[in-house]
């Protein structure tokens, strides 16, 4: 057989012309009427009673305060949740302790509980009947029905986004690159943001994406420990649902749009961000070649 004769390989899925075309006319179609269409009814309802509506809806002071509550729980829980996300992947995939496998266990425990179960498990806890309600009324603090219970419950929710997305990628990489930073003199620190974040950071800004977008959009866990009091502990989730429930459809829209474009603003970031090099991670040997130059 000559050795330019061609290999016969055996056939692909999607190689069939037809199969091709079915296929990527069955997830355009899928993507309209799921993902498209539902946007293109919020901008149509929203604008539906004209411009002036729609204007004194985000300007209400009700809307107002939900956004800027909305805005500040995630400058709050997104960040904690970054900080806990990168220590407990740092801990589990860099060192051997016990109850390693049932801390990443733990971790995925708020995947796994609705988010209305785990704010009626806050009220056992922090109410006024739950474990610490009598201690922390006598103390005069507040947690639920006010911002502090807002936050555990959205931090609960997102707690495992960042961790699940830097747990694969830092056992990939093993331990090789810390102990090389170690045995040249790097104290702990110097290890972690001169090796370990710059191999890192790229997703760790994606669990950070999807970390803030579900803080904003959380509705479940929110709804139970914040007393739905208009004007003082509705998030924007909560606003556009009693402005659904009082039949003010247009407003409760004009609201959701809002909620819509703080969501596509958080992706056109990550997308900016992409294009600056996201998509591009460092060499592994990198940070190891710097610390071997400020060594000499």
């Amino acid at each position: 057989m000559s050795a330019t004769a061609k290999i016969k390989r055996p056939p692909r899925v999607g190689d069939n012309p037809l199969f091709r075309t079915i296929l990527i006319a069955v997830v355009l179609v899928v993507t309209a009427l799921f993902i498209v269409a539902p946007l293109a009814v919020i901008g149509f309802h929203a604008f539906s009673q004209g411009w002036q509506l729609y204007a004194a809806t985000i300007a209400h002071p009700d809307t107002v305060h939900a956004i800027m509550l909305t805005v500040v729980t995630a400058l709050i829980a997104v960040p904690i949740n970054t900080a806990f996300g990168v220590a407990a992947a740092w801990a589990i995939t860099k060192f051997d302790f016990p109850g390693r496998r049932l801390l990443l266990v733990v971790i995925e425990i708020p995947f796994s509980i609705s988010p209305i179960v785990a704010g009626v498990a806050y009220l056992f806890v922090y109410g006024l009947q739950g474990l610490f309600g009598e201690m922390l009324a006598d103390a005069d603090i507040k947690i639920l029905f006010a911002l502090p219970g807002i936050v555990l419950a959205s931090m609960f929710v997102t707690a495992p986004f960042v961790a699940r997305e830097l747990i694969p990628l830092m056992q990939a990489q093993g331990r090789d690159l810390e102990e090389a930073a170690t045995s040249l003199g790097a104290s702990g620190w110097r290890t972690f943001f001169s090796v370990t974040l710059p191999n890192i950071r790229w997703a760790m800004l994606y669990g950070v994406v999807l970390c803030n977008a579900r803080v904003m959009g959380e509705f479940g866990a929110v709804s139970v420990v914040s007393g739905n009091i208009r004007g003082q502990t509705n998030t924007l989730p909560l606003h556009i649902e009693l402005l659904y429930h009082d039949y003010q459809t247009a407003g409760s829209f004009a609201a959701a749009s809002i909620l819509a474009l703080l969501a596509v603003v958080t992706l056109a970031a990550k997308v900016a961000l992409e294009r600056r090099g996201a998509g591009r991670r460092p060499a592994l040997a990198a940070p190891v070649a710097v610390l071997t130059e400020n060594a000499k």
